[in-house]
C-alpha cells in the first residue's frame, strides 16, 4: 500500500504526543497515513512491551491509521548504523510516502534525537538504486520522500512550520489516553513517572495551545525541517 504520510516514531506513543492531530487532519482530508514504531518501549517503567503493543493497536483504531508496524529495535540501545538504516529503508520503499514525519531533532530522551537522525539518513539512502533491499523475497525499488519533518516533543524547539489541529484535539487526546499505563490515569496504580503525572499531560495540551495562538488557531502542532521550505502561494500562509 502506498501512503501519503509515514510517521517514524521510536516509542509507541511518540507519534500520538507529537503529531496525531496532523495525522487526523490528513486522514480526514482523504490521505493515507501510517506509523512505523522503532521499538516496543520495553524500557518504560510502567506497563510492559506486550501491553504497549495492545495500546498502540487501540490508538491506531482511534486515529484510523491505514498501517502500523513495529520494527522491534532494542529500546535505548538501537544505533544509527547500516543494519538499522536498511530496516528503515525497507519501510520507506514499502510504503513510498511523499512525506515522512519523525522524532524531534534533540530532546530530553536520547532515543528521540538518534531516531530522528536515523530516519533522515534512511530517507536519503532509500533513494539510492545501488542500495539493494528485498521485502518478502521481492526486490524493492528506490524511493525518496520529498519532505521529512520532525515533530516537537518534550524540549521546546522553535518550529519551522505550524499545523492547525483545532478540530482534532479531542481525538488526539483520546489517542494519547489509549496508552493507559503510560500517562495520567488515576485507575492505574503503578510507580509514577515523569510522563504519568497530570502536569505532563497538561503540558502537552498547553504546548498545542501555545502553537495555536501563534497562528491564530486554538490548537496546533509544530514541526522542524532540516532544509529550507518553499511555498507557491503567499496568500495561503497565516
Amino acid at each position: 500500500m502506498k501512503l501519503d504520510i509515514l510517521v517514524f516514531a521510536v516509542h509507541p506513543d511518540d507519534a500520538e504526543l507529537g503529531c496525531s492531530g496532523t495525522i487526523l487532519k490528513y486522514i480526514a482530508a482523504g490521505k493515507k497515513v501510517g506509523i512505523v514504531d522503532f521499538t516496543r518501549g520495553e524500557l518504560g517503567t510502567r506497563g510492559s512491551a506486550e501491553i504497549r503493543d495492545q495500546e498502540a493497536a487501540d490508538s491506531a483504531k482511534i486515529l484510523g491509521l491505514h498501517a502500523r508496524e513495529n520494527l522491534r529495535f532494542k529500546d535505548g540501545f538501537f544505533e544509527n548504523n547500516e543494519a538499522h538504516q536498511r530496516e528503515v529503508v525497507k519501510m520507506i520503499r514499502k510504503y513510498q510516502p511523499e512525506i515522512v514525519l519523525s522524532n524531534a531533532l534533540q530532546d530530553r530522551h536520547p532515543d528521540h534525537g538518534r531516531a530522528s537522525t536515523l530516519t533522515s539518513d534512511a530517507c536519503f539512502l532509500a533513494g539510492l538504486p545501488k542500495i539493494e533491499t528485498t521485502l518478502d523475497g521481492q526486490p524493492q525499488q528506490a524511493w525518496r520522500p520529498r519532505l521529512n519533518l520532525q515533530f516537537i516533543q518534550d524540549n521546546y524547539i522553535k518550529p519551522d512550520i505550524i499545523v492547525d489541529i483545532t478540530p482534532y484535539i479531542e481525538t488526539k487526546i483520546a489517542a494519547i489516553k489509549a496508552f493507559k499505563t503510560q500517562f495520567y490515569n488515576p485507575d492505574h496504580q503503578e510507580q509514577e513517572t515523569y510522563i504519568s503525572s497530570p502536569d505532563f499531560f497538561e503540558s502537552v495540551i498547553g504546548r498545542a495551545r501555545e502553537f495555536g495562538k501563534s497562528i491564530g488557531a486554538t490548537y496546533a502542532e509544530g514541526f522542524t525541517s532540516r532544509k529550507l521550505l518553499g511555498v507557491d502561494d503567499l496568500f495561503n500562509l497565516r
